[in-house]
């Protein structure tokens, strides 16, 4: 099955970084980085890693469910939100006496639409959101609900689960999976589609049918 061999040469690589947190039920401690993680290629050959079944029912769900809405998880002093902001915008500024904890400005080259986006805080903020990759519902109804508060928290802070993205895309996309929803901008599709792969790899999530079928094809496999 050559498709099978194509998409990436790196699953060793994935694999040997996330070994421990999946045998250990519990990925470790997610840091923030200066720049965005670039989605590593993954090959279908990880498919015994990703159960493919039906959704759970969404009984239960709650943001609560993943912790406090933007912890510190890597205890900067700064919570997630504007470390991805300080991650992903390009010329920002402070909010003055916040110690660089706050953004203030910057400018978003936004992978969902291709677009630039300014983001000012106060006047515009919700021009630009921050996205959950594979979002918290899917994230529910694909194996969370049987996690650990601990670990709901982890994946809802993870960075590589987290885009600062253009905030009425975001709010079409919702909880969509790549089955029901890519980003417009078609050149971010296959980056798009081997991250949400790579999440739910490194967190032991499942997906749908459809939802497998429709990464594959994101990733240019038919």
């Amino acid at each position: 099955h050559e498709t099978f061999r194509q998409i990436g040469r790196v699953i060793g690589i994935i694999l040997a970084l996330l070994v421990v947190g999946l045998v250990a039920g519990s990925p470790p401690t997610p840091t923030i980085e200066r720049h965005r993680p670039v989605a590593m290629a993954v090959t279908m050959e990880s498919a015994p890693l990703l159960e493919i079944k039906g959704r759970a029912p969404k009984t239960g769900y709650s943001r609560a469910q993943f912790g406090e809405t933007w912890y510190d998880v890597d205890g900067n002093g700064i919570d997630t939100r504007n470390d991805i902001l300080v991650r992903d915008l390009v010329g920002e500024t402070f909010k003055p006496r916040t110690h660089n904890r706050v953004v203030l400005t910057g400018t978003l080259h936004d992978p969902y639409t291709g677009k630039t986006i300014k983001f000012v805080r106060g006047a515009n903020s919700r021009v630009i959101e921050i996205d959950h990759v594979v979002s918290l519902s899917n994230a529910w109804q694909t194996g969370a609900a049987r996690w650990s508060p601990e670990k709901r928290r982890a994946f809802a802070n993870d960075p590589l689960n987290l885009l600062a993205v253009d905030g009425p895309t975001n709010q079409r996309k919702g909880a969509g999976d790549a089955a029901t929803w890519l980003p417009p901008n078609k050149s971010f599709r296959p980056e798009f589609a081997s991250r949400q792969l790579q999440v739910k790899i490194k967190y032991g999530l499942w997906a749908t049918q459809a939802e497998y079928a429709a990464m594959r094809q994101a990733m240019g496999f038919r």
